[in-house]
């Protein structure tokens, strides 16, 4: 034996002593724990992030002073800073967490936070440009089970079907005015009407909206697949905010945003469709927040297949 195993085993070792205050507790770890991460962005290529992870076991054992915090902390640096991420790598991950606390835990849980750098080309002219995603992987080990989840946001523009008819209706009455029934009507001074402010006498009003989304991966399916989440509900939702533009693109948006006219209840419905129909998906729980232009409050809509459906669910996006 070395002098330094003589040394180490003479150390205190105080989360080893029985407590004076037993109990049970659900969730004890580390929050905030920096590491970078790697993940496949399709076509063989990998990308790094640096990442936030939280990682934690339950205390199972009443007497027990405390976990070996230490353990969990090095499990996450091997196991995130050197291989892809997978949710088979973070099934691994969880085993070696529970593994490490002796008998002291039965149930293992694990976040990772990050943001996922995509470009996304204009709508119409060469252009492009870079987008950031913020993402967050979950997953738990509990009573033999596991399941992973992905969790990510995008912003789209969402203009207000109401709001539309109004303008709609405005420009009527105006046209009215300036085009009485009994007076000559000619095209070229009604083409003219059209393209002035004269014409445009209101508009409906568009705000920028987020689409929150929670997905629990079907367990057949060994990757993470983000950019393929967030093409997909950029498409549903047809109006995702753009990066680099030249007018032709601005006015391919203005096309885009009037012929996707959008309350809060169409754009979670979307959603709702399009994930039924995706086979990587177990369950998912969709938030359509619309941050309005015309009032100081949001407009808000939840869809969910069976993950904590309800208003109040909205809080899990925190979680």
């Amino acid at each position: 034996m070395s002098t330094r195993d003589i040394s180490v085993r003479s150390l205190p070792d105080i989360a080893a002593t029985p407590t004076m205050h037993a109990g049970t507790l659900e969730w004890v770890g580390m929050d905030a724990i920096d590491v970078p991460v790697a993940l496949h962005v399709g076509e063989g290529r990998v990308v790094q992030a640096p990442a936030r992870v939280a990682a934690a076991v339950n205390l199972s054992q009443a007497q027990a002073r405390g976990i070996h915090m230490s353990r969990l902390y090095l499990a996450v640096e091997r196991a995130l800073s050197g291989n892809v991420l997978t949710p088979r790598l973070l099934h691994g991950l969880l085993r070696e967490f529970l593994e490490s606390q002796a008998d002291l835990s039965d149930g293992a849980w694990l976040r990772i936070a990050f943001e996922q750098m995509l470009r996304r080309p204009a709508l119409v002219s060469e252009l492009a440009g870079w987008r950031r995603y913020p993402v967050r992987l979950s997953a738990a080990h509990e009573r033999g089970h596991f399941h992973v989840e992905i969790a990510l946001e995008v912003v789209y523009s969402s203009t207000c079907p109401c709001s539309a008819a109004l303008a709609r209706q405005a420009i009527q009455q105006q046209f009215d005015l300036d085009f009485p029934p009994q007076a000559p009507l000619r095209r070229e001074r009604v083409r003219a009407w059209l393209g002035s402010e004269q014409g445009i006498v209101a508009t409906p009003h568009s705000q920028r909206s987020l689409l929150q989304l929670r997905a629990r991966l079907h367990p057949s399916f060994q990757e993470f697949p983000v950019a393929d989440l967030v093409d997909l509900l950029e498409g549903v939702l047809a109006t995702p905010v753009q990066t680099a533009v030249r007018r032709e693109d601005e006015q391919a948006f203005a096309r885009l945003n009037a012929a996707n006219l959008m309350f809060c209840e169409d754009a979670a419905r979307r959603v709702r469709g399009a994930l039924l129909g995706d086979a990587r998906i177990a369950d998912f729980w969709a938030r359509a927040v619309h941050q309005e232009s015309l009032h100081a409050h949001d407009a808000v809509a939840i869809a969910s297949k069976g993950i904590a459906g309800g208003y109040g669910a909205h809080t899990q996006w925190q979680g």
